[in-house]
């Protein structure tokens, strides 16, 4: 194990310890004991056991002590906090980038649909500009024809539908959008 890895261990290890340590002293069983060490500290001279001027010299010194030590894991912890947050902001500009890319695509998409449909309106004018021209006699030419159209208008239902997706998605894209606009004002 290198030096490394080494120092990466203990610095995950004291990171356990002061986030250990800070749940501790938020939580209600340290409330308990500090104010049975304060209570015991104020009794010890009502007893006589300790003078109280050398009481309260110990007490300010411990006291003082805790405060630094609570200082440097107060900021620690702030310090990780910040880190976290840098990273979620990083996040969600890559999301908001990503969604402005689908968008694009989408409206590509669209674009191409609108072409596709216009092309086949065209192509079914045809159709119908062939069948005027034929012989009605010829009843095999007029089913193939029959035939071509209900696809085509079978296409363009397609095509409807397709259009209405693209529609669903824009709309939720504006949505994620004004999403991550939230998170990062919240931010």
């Amino acid at each position: 194990m290198g030096r490394k890895e080494q120092r990466e261990k203990n610095i995950q290890f004291l990171t356990k310890v002061t986030d250990g340590i800070m749940w501790w002293i938020g939580s209600i069983p340290s409330l308990i004991i500090h104010s049975l060490v304060f209570l015991t500290a104020f009794l010890l001279p009502l007893f006589g056991l300790v003078e109280f001027d050398k009481m309260l010299l110990v007490l300010t010194t411990v006291l003082s002590l805790e405060a630094i030590y609570l200082a440097i894991f107060i900021q620690m912890s702030v310090n990780r906090s910040h880190e976290h947050i840098e990273d979620l902001k990083e996040d969600v500009t890559e999301i908001q980038e990503d969604i402005e890319d689908i968008q694009e695509d989408i409206e590509e998409i669209s674009e191409d649909i609108d072409e596709i449909s216009g092309d086949i309106d065209e192509i079914q004018e045809d159709i119908e500009d062939i069948a005027e021209d034929e012989d009605e006699d010829d009843h095999n030419e007029r089913a193939k024809n029959v035939m071509l159209k209900s696809h085509v208008s079978s296409n363009k239902s397609d095509i409807k539908a397709l259009k209405e997706m693209i529609s669903k998605l824009q709309n939720q894209l504006e949505e994620l959008k004004k999403e991550e606009e939230e998170k990062s004002d919240e931010n």
